[in-house]
């Protein structure tokens, strides 16, 4: 049988992997990259390809990178008491940081892809399919045979506060630098680039080296305070760290036991070369960078129904006024404030009320 033209075979690598490189492609058909260029041009003349994944400046989309899993969560349907069985009510839906962030961000109107690990399950399956519907590019994502996908379960006390959680995060170490590596060409063409610390330490790296070569803006989201020990002591390159005050006390070794000393902690951080910090609190608002200093800002009074998920429409809500061009973070920590509110009186982890015109509103509020 005759061998199909180089055109063909081109075509049909960038249909398997529309975000492969033009290197690559030179080096699986043994042709030069100009001739490559070439190939792509025709295709795009032809209408039969819109330049592999490529999108117009303005539509350039945050990109997600880190976990997917099941949320898993149980709530006591009494006093909560440790060493004996509680009766509780159980509710399963889709989680994971980067993933959560992700499906905010689409509701917000946004355009966002996401790169993740998931299995050949039903699971992974339902991930990718929900992911999807509301309207994340979900084709950059890392599909493994033979494995399950990522769980998160969460206990809850009578009144939705977390007690413990329980996370199976294992496939996100099959997130490799090597693998990053193949959607290079995703990553050149964001607009910010937002990644959790459930990544192996050596792709938390080589996201902030490849923010400081390429100069797309990184945003890294931590995720608990023994994954801390991931993020690189040289943080040059790094737009912004959004994290709580137990991960911050993680970071610098010692208790934070007074505003002076997260401010101290943060000064350090930025003194390792991260442009901005925000530090989540909780019910106390949260704390941030500023030319001016250390700002605070207190959080709404709020209804709570479940916690879970907040953080992540917080850190979504920041990164969608980073991606409109937004200088002022106070503005974007309102911003955050507001969704993660949104977020605390519902009982799904995404608040399925969230869509673009919704954030108008939360924009008004917020200019109040």
């Amino acid at each position: 049988m005759t061998e199909p033209p180089k055109k063909e075979q081109l075509y049909e690598l960038i249909r398997a992997n529309p975000f492969i490189s033009q290197q690559d492609l030179a080096s699986r058909l043994g042709l030069s990259r100009s001739a490559v260029a070439n190939y792509i041009a025709t295709l795009v003349r032809e209408r039969r390809i819109l330049g592999r994944a490529y999108v117009l400046p303005d539509q350039r989309p945050i990109l997600c990178i880190g976990a997917s899993n099941l949320d898993r969560k149980l709530r006591s349907t009494g006093k909560l008491v440790l060493g004996t069985s509680n009766p509780a009510s159980q509710d399963e839906s889709f989680g994971g940081v980067a993933r959560n962030i992700a499906e905010n961000l689409a509701r917000l109107g946004t355009p966002v892809a996401l790169v993740t690990a998931v299995g050949s399950d039903a699971s992974g399956r339902a991930l990718l399919a929900h992911a999807e519907e509301a309207g994340v590019d979900t084709r950059g994502a890392l599909r493994l045979d033979g494995v399950g996908s990522g769980t998160y379960t969460a206990v809850l006390d009578q009144d939705g506060e977390m007690v413990v959680a329980l996370a199976d995060m294992a496939l996100n170490d099959r997130l490799t630098p090597d693998f990053l590596a193949t959607r290079q060409q995703q990553r050149a063409n964001a607009a910010l680039i937002v990644a959790d610390l459930n990544l192996p330490s050596e792709s938390v790296a080589a996201l902030r080296e490849d923010a400081l070569r390429d100069g797309v803006p990184l945003v890294l989201v931590a995720v608990s305070e023994p994954k801390m020990a991931r993020l690189p002591r040289q943080l040059r390159g790094l737009r912004l760290l959004i994290l709580n005050q137990g991960e911050l006390a993680a970071r610098v070794g010692h208790a934070l036991e007074s505003d002076a000393a997260v401010g101290a902690a943060c000064a350090d951080l930025q003194a390792q070369g991260v442009q901005d910090v925000i530090v989540t609190r909780g019910a106390r608002g949260v704390m941030y960078t500023s030319p001016a200093g250390l700002m605070r800002l207190d959080a709404p009074a709020v209804k709570v129904v479940d916690v879970t998920g907040a953080g992540d429409a917080f850190a979504a809500a920041v990164c969608w006024s980073l991606h409109s061009g937004e200088a002022d973070l106070g503005l974007a920590c309102r911003r955050g404030l507001q969704l993660s509110s949104m977020t605390i009186e519902c009982e799904q982890t995404v608040c399925p009320a969230l869509d673009p015109g919704q954030l108008e509103s939360l924009n008004e509020s917020v200019l109040d």
